[in-house]
């Protein structure tokens, strides 16, 4: 079958326009059907072409006409079926570059038709009808309507994404309802023509048209939910009087409400004066001009008369009705108990007259509403949940607007109602925003910011809620309102104990001499915590010191000086702010100066020097003189006698402190010594007063642990030892003094006599039972006069293990001392207390090799021809039953030996303490375990080695830096190597032999000796044989 033939231009043009003319009705816009009037007659054209002969429609000329005409026209056929197929939004959307479209494609066809008249010359009829449809399309303008240009701007602005007030989203429903041909107050059918845009722009990557689509919908939904027209309506029944309905021409086509304002424009329509303001103020961002929203007039003049009469009917109307929600208001809230549903409803009818009708404001007042609200917060307070609370608080803060409502409501404790709802959990965030925002308004009037300020937790509560970052709407409004209270002056000190401490620092910074007096005065009495002094402090200490120098404000700046400088975080930094030199003058000073100043200036530098810091270095005169100077030492010491007793525990203090110091220790004891320092000092430890006899006592421990023997000597010439025991027994002295008095006799130097005389077998009875007592504590912790009570205890003890008269040390069996130091070490004690112990179990260890020495002597060396082998090969030894460490008999619990007593391990152990001292008294105890003669040295070196202690000694030894532990740590390893398996177990430990390497190369002529001699035992030096190199000396 032959193929069909392929149709000519002029036959597809026939049935393209045949098609577009059919549409003609469906169609309705304007620009699109002037178009298809043209294509109607360019329709009627074609049919009489396709009667010519096929030689004229063959010919060059009519061919590209026909040609252009098609392509141009399925374009405009294209362009027309969008205005017929699409949504009218759509079209309304586009209505600019459809239009401009057709122009361009109505012109285009034009042309063509121009061309086609050339070719047609010899058909008169035809080509007239040409030439007449290529001039009218030619000269064809299309152009967009009014209104749909007005819809059309509206609607590119709304592709922009603003918001928009709900009387502009009325306007525009107008509007393009107006555009659309149908009811404004039909939204289901607006809804419809929304859902085919959105169906239209499913496949749209436009972003403006997307934002057209969404503000449509957010519009129609906005005016779909009608708002209750009956302003002021209630959800219950009113029995005595119905509410009044308001009449049509009452609302506002725009914003669906009551009027308040209404104004006529020049269409005659009424709107509300805002919400027409707003409409036209959007017609002028828009670039068009403004209309009216009902009728779609376009304005000349903008004028908006009152509409008076309107304005009086509504206006007695809404009186009306406010008189009876009022009425009906009180009714409810009298009720008890009241119903909380009407309750709830009440609040927010009295809400809302509050608001939108101010000048009923005093109706409420009249009527006691605002006494019936409060009394239900204060009576239901447990029984209405928290978003009731909120409504009745914003109730109050509505009709807190009215200066005689805000009275009654001060007058009735509303501020006590406010701070109450600021407690709580975080759940009621409204209601707490609501209490918050209540008293704010009344913080205009200082005497209701006083009212605030004194309820009970004002400012604590509002401090905390302004410092919690987690709700920043309430820490910003709770930060508002304390700013406004803080104005106040007789707020500042509220403020201040709340921890905000700025007001106070502003006035003491920059106030006037009495505002400056006042504060520093408030800064001297208040309670504070460290945190809060060192915040205070670096905001006002040279501002304080400043007023030390003027006898007006040197009493306040004093106190508050001695508050501040209670904390020790503040002693730099009252240092640095120069107060040493004004306080020390203020001491020294003996003219003008009141004793309450005196007083006050030794606290302050007693606080200061409580600890070691700047202060050491710290010049207190012009002369250059020191803090740890002789001249200040000498000048307290003579003040002493002649000031208050109060400034005496300060200057007591002050010498405490001093003495304490590395730096001046021995500087202040030999000051204090000089004349009769030490006499003034022990008179006060029978002083009546208690602060007095803590640090006289205090002063004279510090200086019993630096002073030498001339010190005691001379309390031994007042007669005080003595005193110092009795004071130690005595049960009505504070635990301080105790301690103080225990850890003096401690550092007493006793001889044995003096040790049994003095002390004696009760007194150190007595003192093993406090000792236990205080380790074996229910809680199993000890306080820190504890600590130091536990310290001098074991200071005293060592007195004992230190002698060995057969008597004393009868007692220190009898009491098991060795068991006592050995438990101490299984407790987490002081550093020094462990120091102690491991002390007294070297003296004990020592005391048993007194004893065995003087009892036992060695063995005679053998003679004749093998002496020298068994000299050197070490074969004879003692019986295997004796002691290895003793090479005599021990008993399984002696209280001389450490390896019988198990006191070895726990010794080792401490090898490894973060503290030297107590690192170098256990290698001290340990070496006190090696013997000082050969014969018995090997068998204790390889018990020690079997025990762990030469492993623990040489890796204290590698690890230690030079110094006095290493010298002790090297002086046992090089011992202990010269046991037979040590040696031999360490021969080939290549960091042993690097460490005593070292040391040969850079320790001391002591450390070096010793060190080659370990070497030596180790076969690591050239010519060494093994042989012991040198005699057994006891360390010194």
């Amino acid at each position: 079958m032959a193929a069909k033939p392929p149709s000519s231009p002029a036959e597809s043009i026939h049935r393209q326009l045949e098609s577009l003319c059919n549409s003609y009705e469906s169609i309705p816009w304007e620009t699109p059907r002037r178009f298809t009037s043209y294509a109607a007659r360019l329709h009627r054209i074609t049919g009489n072409l396709l009667r010519l002969s096929p030689e004229i429609l063959s010919s060059p000329t009519v061919h590209t006409a026909l040609r252009g005409i098609s392509g141009d026209l399925v374009k405009a056929v294209e362009t027309v079926s969008v205005y017929r197929e699409r949504s009218k939004i759509f079209v309304l959307i586009n209505c600019r570059s459809l239009c401009s479209s057709l122009q361009d494609r109505t012109a285009a066809i034009g042309g063509w038709l121009a061309l086609l008249e050339t070719g047609l010359k010899d058909v008169t009829d035809v080509r007239k009808k040409v030439s007449d449809l290529s001039r009218d399309m030619k000269q064809a303008q299309f152009s967009v309507t009014e209104n749909e240009m007005r819809v059309y701007s509206t609607l590119q602005t709304e592709g922009q994404g603003r918001p928009i007030a709900k009387p502009v989203q009325s306007a525009i429903i107008m509007d393009l309802a107006r555009a659309l041909g149908i009811d404004p107050t039909n939204h289901a059918e607006l809804l419809e023509h929304v859902k085919l845009l959105k169906n239209d722009l499913a496949r749209s990557n436009s972003v403006s048209e997307r934002r057209i689509l969404m503000s449509l919908q957010r519009i129609i939904d906005s005016c779909s939910a009608e708002p209750n027209i009956s302003a002021l309506s209630l959800d219950f029944d009113i029995e005595d009087e119905s509410q009044i309905l308001p009449f049509k021409n009452f609302i506002c086509p725009l914003t669906k409400e009551v009027m308040k304002d209404p104004v006529v424009l020049e269409s005659a329509q009424t709107y509300e004066r805002t919400a027409i303001e707003y409409w036209f103020q959007r017609c002028l961002e828009d670039g068009r001009d403004p209309t009216c929203p009902v009728t779609g007039q376009v304005l000349r003049s903008l004028e908006q008369k009152p509409n008076i009469g309107l304005a009086g009917a509504i206006e007695e109307w809404v009186n009306r009705n406010v008189d009876i929600h009022i009425k009906s208001a009180v009714k409810h809230l009298s009720k008890d108990p009241p119903s909380m549903d009407f309750v709830e409803r009440v609040l927010d009818s009295i809400y809302k007259i509050s608001e939108e009708h101010p000048s009923s404001r005093y109706k409420i007042r009249n009527a006691s509403v605002i006494l019936l609200i409060m009394n239900l917060l204060k009576n239901c307070s447990k029984s209405i949940s928290s978003p009731l609370k909120s409504k009745a608080l914003m109730a109050l803060l509505s009709m807190a607007k009215d200066e005689d409502s805000k009275m009654i409501m001060i007058r009735e404790g509303v501020t006590k109602l406010a701070i109450k709802s600021l407690a709580g959990s975080t759940e009621k965030e409204k209601e707490k925003e609501n209490a918050l925002r209540l008293l704010i308004e009344f913080t205009d009037n200082e005497a209701y910011c006083a009212k605030i300020a004194s309820e009970k937790g004002a400012f604590l509560l509002l401090s905390s809620m302004a410092e919690n970052l987690e709700c920043p709407t309430l820490s910003n409004i709770a930060e508002d309102v304390l700013k406004r209270l803080e104005v106040i002056d007789e707020n500042v000190e509220n403020s201040a104990a709340a921890g905000r401490f700025e007001p106070l620092l502003s006035r003491l910074c920059e106030g006037s001499r009495d505002i400056q007096i006042e504060m520093a005065s408030l800064l001297g009495k208040m309670t504070l915590t460290n945190c809060s002094k060192e915040q205070i402090a670096n905001r006002s200490a040279k501002v304080l010191v400043e007023m030390l120098h003027k006898p007006e404000t040197r009493t306040a700046s004093l106190h508050a000086l001695c508050n501040l400088s209670s904390s020790d975080d503040n002693a730099t930094i009252l240092v640095e702010a120069s107060v040493l030199p004004a306080v020390t003058d203020i001491i020294l000073e003996s003219h003008n100066i009141l004793s309450e100043q005196k007083e006050l200036a030794a606290a302050i530098i007693a606080n200061i020097v409580t600890n070691p810091g700047h202060w050491e270095l710290a010049e207190v005169n012009k002369d250059g003189h020191l803090m740890l100077s002789s001249f200040v030492v000498s000048h307290l010491m003579l003040l002493l006698p002649q000031v208050t007793p109060q400034c005496q525990v300060s200057i007591l203090r002050i010498l405490c402190g001093i003495a304490s110091s590395p730096k001046a220790c021995d500087q202040v004891a030999t000051e204090i010594k000089s004349g009769d320092g030490i006499k003034s000092i022990m008179e006060y430890l029978e002083h009546p007063e208690t602060q007095h006899r803590i640090y006289a006592l205090k002063l004279m421990r510090i200086l019993s642990e630096s002073s030498g023997g001339d010190f005691f000597d001379q309390l031994r010439l007042l007669n005080k030892v003595v005193l110092l025991k009795e004071k130690v027994l005595d049960n009505q002295s504070t635990n301080s003094e105790r301690s103080d008095a225990a850890c003096i006799l401690a550092n007493f130097t006793l001889s044995g006599d003096e040790v049994r005389t003095i002390l004696g077998a009760a007194f150190l009875k007595w003192t093993v039972t406090t000792l236990k007592e205080i380790q074996h504590t229910p809680n199993g912790r000890t306080s820190r006069s504890s600590s130091s009570m536990l310290e001098g205890l074991l200071g005293l003890l060592l007195h004992f293990a230190r002698n060995t008269n057969a008597q004393t040390l009868a007692w220190v069996k009898e009491h098991h001392l060795i068991a006592i130091f050995r438990e101490q070490l299984s407790y987490l004690l002081h550093p020094r207390c462990k120091h102690l112990a491991v002390l007294g179990l070297k003296h004990l260890s020592e005391s048993g090799k007194v004893l065995v020495s003087d009892g036992e002597s060695d063995p005679l060396p053998p003679q004749g021809f093998c002496s020298s082998m068994v000299f050197m090969c070490g074969r004879l030894s003692p019986e295997l039953s004796s002691c290895p460490i003793h090479n005599a008999p021990c008993e399984e619990d002696s209280e001389l030996c450490l390896l019988k007593s198990n006191c070895i391990k726990p010794l080792v152990d401490l090898l490894v303490d973060e503290h030297t001292d107590v690192q170098i008294a256990s290698v001290e105890a340990l070496s006190s375990l090696i013997p000082d003669t050969f014969y018995s040295f090997r068998r204790a070196a390889d018990e020690l080695d079997r025990l762990g202690v030469a492993d623990a000694v040489v890796a204290l030894f590698i690890n230690v830096r030079p110094g006095e532990l290493q010298e002790k740590a090297i002086w046992m390893v090089e011992r202990l190597l010269r046991g037979e398996s040590t040696s031999q177990r360490f021969a080939l430990n290549q960091t042993l032999v690097r460490a005593l390497g070292e040391a040969l190369k850079h320790g001391n002529a002591n450390t070096r000796k010793i060190a080659q001699d370990a070497l030596t035992n180790l076969k690591q030096l050239s010519g060494a044989s093994g042989k012991i190199s040198g005699p057994l000396r006891p360390w010194r």
